[in-house]
Parts: structure tokens; C-alpha cells; sequence
């Protein structure tokens, strides 16, 4: 089982009727929900009123993917919890962006871009495109699909150049917009997936929870994790996997303060 947690912000939920309407018990509890129907995954959700925001030390070091939807609260999120998180990816946790998310602190740390982009909020129709047919992500998902009415989102994305593309969007105003991102952070695998806006029923919709269920998969590291991801070891003359003379003065001893 692929251990997932689904965070939230759940700010819009208990704000706003037309979200509360749509996901009764916050998106998070309704993305858990969809991806413990896949049976190779177990989901739970975690928010940020959460004590620590329901990301712990301990949770997250027995979690294999989490997941991130955020959009008002942004700067509400702890930058301690921001470190947690990214340390985690370094170490091999896979990690998911939806839509909002582009500019939440952990994809913009991880990233080391501003993620700045085009949007409008107009319920117009979108269709995303499957720029690699081949790709986990995009299993069992056709050639294109529709959305009828979602947040445009358009170029150019302030993001670096992705691993792979997996999605491309294209919007009723004319815009397009690169959906699917995927990136290599330390060990750790990232996807993007852009459809979400709360105010409509972006995550109803069974090809788009296919794809996160896809991209959960895609996103697991069943490879041993890195122990500590900032560690550069020294290694002696004496353990060099070839025999080398040592030449020339040292510049820092071991056990010297600021060694490395």
C-alpha cells in the first residue's frame, strides 16, 4: 500500500458556500476518498489547522506521497513545516502540486522560481491534451479530455523546464497552459497537475482522479529513502575506491569545526 496524505488548506470549505456545497467534507476528505478506491493505496488527509498542520515528524517519516492543495493561506503555512516537507522530498517522499498549489511555499522552495503565471476566473472549458501517451501518468487516460467549466490558468509558467510534460491545456479563451510537470528534486519524485478550482467539481470528475491516482503511483519511491539529504561525508585517502597519493597541505583536519 502506497501510504498518502492529502493536505489542505480547508479555508474555502468553511468559508464559502459554493465550495461547501461541492466538497461537503473539504476537497482533501473527498481526494482521500476517491484514491482508497484504488486498492494499492491508502489515503488520509491533514490540514493546515492541524496541529503543526497535521504534518509531523512522525507522520510524514511513514509517508510515501503527500499531496498539496492550497490557494488563500499560503503565507499561513509554517516555514518550519516548509523545511519538514522539502528535507522529506530530498530524502525520497513523492510529492503532488494541484492546481493552486503552484504557489504554495513547498513548490516554490523546491522549485527556486517565482511559479508566477496568467489566470482568469470565467468557469470557461477546458481540454487538456496527453503530450506523452506512454507515460504512468497518463494510463488508461484518453487521448484528451473535457472540463466544462474550470480557472484558466495560462503561459508563460515561471517554473523550470520539467523532467516531462505530460499534459497540455488548452482554454475556451484561447490560452494555453503546460498542466502536467514532472520533477526530480534530491530523491524525491514531483509531479504538477493544474485542474482544481474549489468553486467547481474539478475532483468529481473520474479522469481527473484516474490521473492523480496515476501520478500517486508514478510518485512512489519504493527504494530505500536518503537517511539524511544535506549529509556530505568526507572520505579518507585510505577509502578511495582507487589507491591515490596524497599530495599537497590540507586545507581543514577531521573534526575540525565547519569540516567537510
Amino acid at each position: 500500500m502506497i501510504k498518502t496524505i492529502v493536505w489542505g488548506e480547508n479555508v474555502h470549505e468553511q468559508k464559502n458556500k459554493v465550495v461547501a456545497d461541492i466538497y461537503p467534507d473539504g476537497m482533501h476528505n473527498h481526494i482521500a476518498a476517491a484514491l482508497n478506491n484504488d486498492p494499492e493505496i491508502s489515503a488520509t488527509s491533514a490540514t493546515l489547522q492541524d496541529p503543526e498542520h497535521g504534518l509531523t515528524e512522525e507522520r510524514l517519516a511513514d509517508t510515501d506521497v503527500l499531496i498539496w492543495w492550497g490557494h488563500a493561506a499560503h503565507g499561513d503555512v509554517s516555514d518550519e513545516i516548509v523545511e519538514r516537507v522539502c528535507e522529506r522530498v530530498w530524502s525520497g517522499m513523492g510529492m503532488i502540486f494541484l492546481h493552486s498549489a503552484h504557489f504554495a511555499k513547498p513548490f516554490k522552495r523546491l522549485m527556486g522560481a517565482p511559479c508566477n503565471l496568467t489566470w482568469r476566473e470565467a468557469g470557461e472549458r477546458e481540454r487538456l491534451w496527453v503530450t506523452s501517451r506512454n507515460h504512468p501518468i497518463t494510463a488508461g487516460i484518453p487521448d484528451s479530455f473535457e472540463l466544462e467549466n474550470e480557472e484558466m490558468y495560462g503561459e508563460p509558467f515561471g517554473v523550470p523546464e520539467p523532467l516531462e510534460t505530460v499534459f497540455i491545456s488548452w482554454f475556451q479563451g484561447g490560452e494555453v497552459f503546460r498542466s502536467g510537470l514532472t520533477y526530480k528534486r534530491g530523491a524525491g519524485n514531483i509531479f504538477y497537475f493544474r485542474p482544481g478550482h474549489e468553486t467547481y467539481p474539478t475532483y468529481h470528475n473520474e479522469t481527473v482522479q484516474r490521473v492523480i491516482a496515476n501520478g500517486v503511483k508514478w510518485a512512489y519511491n519504493p527504494q530505500p529513502r536518503i537517511a539524511d539529504p544535506n549529509a556530505a561525508p568526507n572520505v579518507p585517502v585510505d577509502e578511495a575506491p582507487e589507491k591515490i597519493e596524497e599530495r599537497g597541505p590540507r586545507l581543514h583536519e577531521a573534526g575540525e569545526e565547519g569540516y567537510r
